[in-house]
């Protein structure tokens, strides 16, 4: 990290840490929709980003929003203890292994969250989540082993959707060596990772791979989306509808690629076995209906679901965890359920 982006984060770690009565006058007024209030420091937060002129999520030049949300994860993520990490290769991706403090020793059988990073399909990275991963591991107990899948352009759709299944397929084979039990194997993702962890669930449960959780945070479940939530907060709360047709032109640029069964999961035909979901939403979030929508729908299907929406949040909250307190507490939460599902 240079100079700037030291000073930068300092700066940032220190105003979001003020108390909310100060950051309240800074802010300004409550930022009220839908009956709901955002986050005094997550206010804060935005307004600073407006004044420093930091892009939301999304960009014409990919290469350069690819940057920028690695820039802006370092911003908030801080520096967050692990054991321990190490570097693999998993069916021939990058992948991030993250061993909590305390883990047992892979001779031990022990449980495993594969994680598919966010970034609308164009963007994200093992740096760019790496914070929310140690923060999961480390407070639930339970190993993350973080998979970088082919983004677009590179990676035409469908090639991301056939990257996590075939990660997930790796870790099944893999799991003595890994010292993982494939009894409690899960799979987690945000934003366009919870769209891909969501699609690995259906598609393991259709081979009979078994998986015995699935943590989907803010995901996208519906291509041609028209939600009420899309239109109050579509803009000015970082992930914009702007960032996210963008995204749409990019990654699925045909209509075919839409209505494919993949990205459209509110109508797909979801098989027996699936694995037991925890759905988190985000209150101002453009994604939060169909997220929800979402839940319903596995709901519906008999399937073992639990919604939680944390009505003062934005989308990409994941990834504040080393400044503030609304986010990290959301995360810190989000930690001890995925500890009763799989520690």
């Amino acid at each position: 990290m240079n100079l700037r982006a030291t000073v930068e984060s300092a700066a940032v770690k220190t105003v979001m840490g003020l108390p909310e009565r100060v950051q309240r006058l800074a802010a300004g007024r409550p930022l009220v929709l839908d009956g709901q209030t955002l986050a005094t420091d997550l206010h804060l937060m935005l307004r600073l980003q407006q004044v420093a002129r930091r892009s939301e999520l999304g960009a014409a030049d990919i290469a350069r929003g690819r940057a920028a949300m690695r820039d802006n994860a370092a911003l908030v993520a801080g520096r967050q203890p692990i054991g321990a990490t190490r570097e693999l290769t998993v069916a021939g991706l990058p992948a991030r292994h993250y061993l909590p403090h305390g883990a047992r020793p892979a001779t031990d059988a022990q449980p495993l969250l594969v994680f598919f990073h966010g970034g609308g399909f164009l963007y994200g990275d093992l740096d760019s989540h790496d914070g929310p991963c140690r923060v999961l591991a480390e407070v639930s107990g339970v190993p993350v082993l973080a998979v970088e899948y082919g983004v677009g352009p590179e990676r035409a759709f469908p090639g991301g959707f056939d990257d996590a299944f075939a990660a997930v397929q790796w870790v099944v084979e893999n799991a003595a060596e890994l010292g993982v039990d494939p009894a409690r194997i899960g799979v987690a993702g945000d934003s366009a990772g919870g769209n891909i962890a969501a699609w690995t669930a259906i598609a393991a449960a259709r081979a009979g791979v078994p998986l015995a959780f699935q943590l989907l945070v803010y995901p996208c479940t519906d291509a041609d989306r028209a939600t009420e939530s899309l239109r109050l907060f579509g803009e000015g709360l970082y992930l914009t509808a702007e960032s996210i047709a963008m995204f749409n032109d990019v990654y699925l640029p045909t209509p075919e690629d839409r209505a494919d069964e993949r990205v459209n999961l509110l109508d797909v035909e979801l098989p027996a076995g699936l694995a037991p979901a925890y759905v988190v939403t985000a209150g101002f979030d453009p994604l939060r209906d169909e997220g929800e929508a979402y839940a319903r729908r596995l709901a519906d299907a008999g399937v073992e679901v639990e919604l939680r929406r944390f009505v003062d949040q934005i989308h990409g909250f994941l990834n504040i965890v080393g400044v503030g307190r609304s986010s990290r507490a959301a995360v810190l939460e989000i930690a001890d359920r995925l500890r009763t599902a799989l520690g």
